[in-house]
């Protein structure tokens, strides 16, 4: 967007800029406290001074000597020169800075203005987006990606020597050595959590398995461990069941009451005082529920947007993927690409987020036409991608859902069959149904 679009100048000073340049040309200390504070030629109004600065930093980073002639040449080598304003311009450069002493406050100036800018640059993006026509929900999250990245004061680098933070590292270690504790947002399964460590920021993590055997009872299972028994903040997206169902699940599963007492509107004495004792417990957890049906991974990534920011958030649950739609005028016709598409967006959204994202998923009819039954990664449904795109797969199988006569009734396999950062490896916990949970087998 070309400044004759705005009303009125864009803020800047440009003495600010020839300061810190003449100051980064006079003393190496002045480009490491420049550097400090400029986030790169980005934050310079004047093109000539954004290229002055380019020189120095190439130089600088090739431990190469910096000063009016080296710059001029390199700007020259560059076929730059001219745009800069010539060789005259930057020994000019030195001249209006009577020492090196004030670059980082010149510095600060220029950052400051370079600031305004952005939120000026934002604010009109907003309105053009309003103004397009496009769906309101993407538009709208385009918004907050625009303002978002406006607010954001610096890039904080992950780039560090190996060394630089070992002794905390150190401290990391003994402490997990010492209380066994997962780094990452516990799943509520001990052998599950010995395996991954936890879930991690980032993460997408796929829950699949075949209709009815039990994926919504583990993604509330996981949203329930991070929430009511840690209180961590977490939200259940529910595109199948109401509120009210993921509510009975959860007090099924809390106060050991029977679901099928719940729903018919049979409890006990004794389910109404299980209800007492644990109801604060539940309330006060840090879970959301949202139960809106249809809804697209960009709205979901909105909400989670908002949720971080207002209150912080730690794990999402989307029940399930078949659910989500892509939010495009028509349906592709492509079923397959459009999966596709979902998927990348929602590892995407746990990347920018950093936030783990648990999805949970069909798999085909491959299990069923198996002798053992038992689901592999390959039946994931409807695209290969959502395999590429997870960072691990946790497949649920359970015997006794195929042969009711089975030795393991009870028992249920979360079968790690993809770990991006470990082994894979087959968990193996008590399937509690008649209370809308699984838990531990030391636990039974």
């Amino acid at each position: 967007m070309s400044e004759e679009t705005y009303e009125r100048p864009l803020p800047h000073d440009a003495v600010a800029e020839q300061a810190v340049l003449g100051a980064m040309l006079l003393s190496v200390d002045a480009i490491t406290d420049a550097l400090e504070i400029l986030d790169g030629e980005g934050d310079f109004h004047a093109p000539q001074h954004a290229l002055v600065f380019g020189a120095i930093l190439d130089l600088y980073t090739r431990s190469q000597p910096v000063d009016p002639i080296t710059v001029s040449n390199h700007l020259r080598e560059q076929g730059l020169l001219a745009k800069a304003g010539g060789a005259q311009t930057v020994h000019d450069l030195i001249n209006q800075v009577p020492t090196a002493a004030h670059a980082q406050h010149h510095a600060e100036i220029v950052r400051d203005c370079s600031r305004r800018r952005r939120m000026i640059q934002a604010g009109a993006t907003v309105v053009q987006l309003a103004y397009s026509g496009a769906d309101v929900t993407a538009s709208l999250d385009a918004a907050q990606t625009e303002l978002q990245t406006a607010a954001q004061l610096r890039h904080n680098s992950e780039a560090a020597p190996l060394g630089e933070d070992l002794d905390d590292l150190a401290q990391e270690l003994e402490a997990l050595q010492r209380d066994g504790r997962a780094m990452g947002v516990p799943t509520g399964f001990t052998d599950l959590d010995a395996l991954t460590n936890g879930l991690h920021p980032g993460q997408m993590v796929i829950v699949a398995g075949r209709p009815a055997l039990g994926k919504s009872t583990v993604g509330i299972d996981f949203v329930r461990s991070c929430s009511i028994r840690h209180g961590r903040p977490s939200v259940f997206f529910s595109l199948e069941m109401s509120r009210r169902e993921v509510q009975h699940r959860i007090i099924s599963a809390e106060a050991r009451i029977g679901l099928h007492h719940i729903r018919s509107g049979t409890m006990t004495d004794s389910d109404w005082l299980r209800f007492a004792e644990n109801s604060a417990r539940i309330a006060k957890a840090p879970l959301t529920i949202d139960a809106t049906a249809s809804q697209t991974v960009t709205q979901i990534k909105s909400q989670c947007r908002q949720m971080k920011q207002r209150t912080g958030l730690d794990l999402v649950v989307i029940d399930y993927l078949q659910l989500l739609t892509s939010g495009t005028a028509r349906r592709q016709d492509n079923r397959q690409q459009e999966v596709s598409d979902m998927s990348r967006a929602i590892k995407l959204m746990a990347k920018e987020l950093a936030v783990p994202v648990v999805v949970l998923c069909q798999l085909n009819r491959g299990p069923e036409q198996r002798q053992d039954k038992k689901p592999m990664v390959s039946d994931l449904r409807e695209s290969g991608s959502l395999e590429q795109d997870a960072d691990m797969v946790i497949l649920l199988h359970r015997e006794d859902a195929y042969e009711k006569d089975s030795p393991r009734a009870g028992e249920a396999d979360l079968i790690v069959g993809k770990h991006r950062n470990g082994p894979t490896a087959t968990i193996t916990v008590a399937a509690q149904l008649h209370y809308s949970r699984f838990v531990d087998m030391a636990l039974t």
